[in-house]
């Protein structure tokens, strides 16, 4: 559509939008106090399916184990894609919320955790139901094919790919363009975009370094793995302060050291979890490879009966919306809300939505929606703590519903929008 056209369809159903806010609401709370573990999202995604089928949608269930893809189908036009998460994070949470979560659950590992959306996705969900309803009921207004997704699996970074291995590209329209957005740390009532390079690769790997067991009081007869893994964290920390050039941005933690039982044995071996977040390519490559040669080397160093064993738990591709794609959908942004959106810098979070994109071989673009209430950041950027706001993943991470539920509804929809004829 045109922009005078995008801004004529809002206004059209700026009403309905508001009108449909308390259902959101409802089946956002509700979400939220039933969070799901990755791959694990059977309740979400029935919730999802159900009402994509009341709204006449064609629903597949069962995509890459929980996924759930609906087509509508409206007249010759192109084939926008909206995408939303639905999966928790194995979190306690702390918001002090009514509706705050007290689910536990196992995870793959068999512990029993805590569960919480402090990731925001129970939010990404509300919207896309909402903008499906809306899409549907206001069919008069738009001609093409819209397709939503609901996808497992974002936070251990394979649920895009278990819905593109479990046939999507075959079984549904290739897009034209494909969608999708965050609630982030930032005032509520924003919307944040970025052209090109918006969220950085991500990459996490699980270190075993391996000793020799004994007793504490004989540590002359063992080789200590703590001891090991310690000079191993340290340095690792030293591969971004004196391997990455000073213009690169780049991030290595080590969020995991696990190592023996008791105080007075010598375990057999420790276990780093090292995560690592870049924006390039090389930078990417040199660290991953600066990682394994750093753990070899200092467990040589030790003697180590045998060299570590390395697995790759997550990967994440870097984010980098399409140029002519992100101009588009900035330009429907500003008609619709004016100052209220606007560039932002690339973020350090990481996410498999461009794994569509990537695979379909098609444009896609990727923004940001603030949830922080608006006095709250306003103060805190006034005094210069923003670092202040828990952020995503935060046991006390709790986005203001209002205005973000409107805020976010109205930008996916916005954004299709400009594709449709």
């Amino acid at each position: 559509m045109e922009t005078s056209k995008i801004k004529a369809f809002n206004d059209k159903l700026d009403s309905f939008v508001d009108q449909l806010l308390p259902e959101l609401e409802t089946i956002y709370k509700d979400i939220h106090q039933n969070p799901e573990l990755s791959m694990q999202e059977f309740r979400t995604a029935q919730i999802a399916a159900d009402y994509l089928t009341r709204y006449q949608f064609e629903v597949s269930t069962g995509v890459g184990v929980t996924g759930v893809v609906g087509v509508l189908r409206n007249g010759e036009g192109p084939v926008v894609m909206l995408r939303a998460d639905m999966d928790a994070l194995p979190v306690t949470e702390d918001t002090g919320l009514p509706y705050a979560s007290t689910k536990v659950a196992r995870d793959e590992e068999g512990t029993e955790v805590g569960v919480s959306h402090v990731c925001g996705h129970d939010l990404h969900v509300a919207w896309l139901m909402g903008a499906a309803r809306l899409f549907s009921e206001h069919r008069e207004l738009w001609k093409g094919t819209l397709m939503a997704v609901f996808q497992p699996g974002e936070e251990v970074g394979r649920g895009a790919l278990s819905m593109i291995n479990d046939g999507m590209m075959e079984r549904f329209p290739k897009p034209d363009i494909i969608l999708g957005q965050h609630v982030m740390v930032g005032e509520a009532g924003t919307v944040k975009y970025r052209s090109g390079t918006i969220l950085s690769a991500g990459n996490s790997l699980k270190v075993k370094l391996f000793g020799r067991g004994s007793h504490g009081s004989q540590p002359q007869t063992s080789i200590d793995p703590v001891v090991m893994a310690a000079a191993t964290t340290m340095r690792l920390q030293t591969i971004i302060s004196r391997e990455v050039a000073p213009i690169e941005n780049a991030v290595l933690t080590v969020g995991s050291l696990q190592a023996g039982t008791k105080e007075n044995i010598i375990p057999e071996d420790a276990t780093l979890k090292l995560n690592i977040r870049t924006f390039n390519e090389e930078v990417k490559d040199h660290i991953l490879s600066a990682v394994k040669r750093i753990c070899c080397a200092e467990c040589a160093a030790s003697n180590a009966p045998r060299e570590p064993e390395f697995t790759e738990m997550v990967s994440y591709p870097m984010t980098v919306n399409d140029a002519v794609a992100t101009a588009k959908v900035v330009e429907a942004f500003k008609a619709q809300f004016g100052d209220r959106a606007f560039e932002t810098k690339p973020a350090s979070a990481s996410e498999d939505f461009s794994v569509f994109g990537r695979s379909w071989n098609v444009p896609y673009v990727f923004w940001f929606v603030g949830g922080t209430d608006p006095q709250v950041y306003l103060e805190a950027l006034k005094a210069e703590k923003l670092n202040s706001i828990p952020s995503n993943h935060s046991p006390k991470f709790a986005p203001v519903i209002h205005p973000t539920l409107k805020t976010g509804l109205q930008a996916m929809m916005t954004a299709a929008a400009a594709w449709f004829n």
